[in-house]
């Protein structure tokens, strides 16, 4: 059993690399296991129940919400809730792991003030809107009307970075990574 309670939250704006470094800081062998969100979203083509995330209706996630079943959640697009479930940090607490989330910042807030220095939050930031800009487009997957609506986003994102433990530029993908395995290694004690 994770004996301290500890858990790591990671958040950032949608380009930011924030998935690839997580990806590669659970390849790194340390006692972490990814936390499973839950939504109210239907599955997109691949997408697993348990795997990708718990999928749930609308009215089944609300009642569990009512029932006190979260951590956190956040009506993130409307009629689309994702949520971290309070029995999915005690299964991996219960694996004697660190549970990762990868939330947005409202949900890392809340986890945060939550779990207090038990947590360690990592923001990760682009090195500016423009390089996101580019980021985005280079992607090929959205339209210039997305692109425009994920960067106001990202602007009103990038204010919450103060309210984090630690802020990584992901100026660099490879340097990042490091620096992430550096301040995770150094708050769990490997």
């Amino acid at each position: 059993m994770n004996k301290e309670g500890k858990v790591i939250l990671f958040s950032a704006p949608s380009g930011s690399g924030k998935s690839t470094i997580i990806h590669h800081l659970l390849q790194q062998g340390l006692p972490l296991q990814f936390s499973i969100s839950a939504t109210s979203r239907p599955p997109r083509s691949k997408e697993q129940d348990g795997v990708d995330y718990y999928f749930m209706t609308p009215e089944l996630f609300q009642a569990r919400v009512n029932a006190g079943d979260f951590l956190e959640y956040e009506e993130v697009y409307p009629g689309s809730f994702y949520g971290t479930l309070k029995s999915e940090v005690d299964r991996i607490s219960n694996a004697g792991c660190y549970a990762v989330f990868d939330v947005d910042v409202a949900g890392g807030c809340r986890i945060k003030a939550c779990y207090g220095a038990k947590a360690l939050a990592v923001f990760i930031q682009p090195p500016s809107l423009e390089e996101l800009r580019k980021r985005l487009e280079n992607r090929g997957a959205e339209s210039p009307e997305v692109i425009r609506k994920r960067l106001e986003k990202a602007a009103y994102e990038l204010s919450f970075a103060p309210k984090y433990d630690v802020v990584i530029t992901n100026d660099r993908l490879e340097q990042a990574q490091e620096e992430v395995l550096r301040v995770v290694q150094q708050f769990i004690g490997a």
